[in-house]
């Protein structure tokens, strides 16, 4: 996943919207992503629009501040990986008060 993620983010482009449903697996256990209608390659290190899915969002994107591409990719990612390994979602949005997030805050 975070190979795929390199990948993309090295050639400037951003999916905005990733989550379990867009993360697809071949034959061969190669991870590929689809759907790519929210993305972009233009100013990804200063964006504004809203985009992507509610239980997989970082909280800057929502609140309507400008945000960086790559790093809303890499909170979805993560929201993936734990979703993967503990077989539910951390949140169903992002909040200072859920008990996951506030865990990353407090490291």
């Amino acid at each position: 996943m975070l190979d795929t993620l390199g990948y993309m983010h090295g050639k400037k482009v951003v999916h905005r919207d990733l989550k379990l449903e867009n993360i697809l697996i071949d034959e061969e256990m190669n991870l590929k992503v689809a759907d790519f209608g929210f993305s972009t390659f233009r100013n990804i290190h200063k964006l504004t629009s809203y985009r992507g899915t509610k239980t997989y969002m970082a909280p800057e994107l929502k609140i309507g501040k400008e945000y960086d591409g790559m790093q809303i990719d890499i909170f979805s990612t993560g929201v993936i990986l734990f979703i993967i390994v503990q077989g539910n979602f951390p949140f169903m949005e992002a909040k200072k008060e859920d008990k996951y997030y506030k865990m990353i805050l407090d490291g």
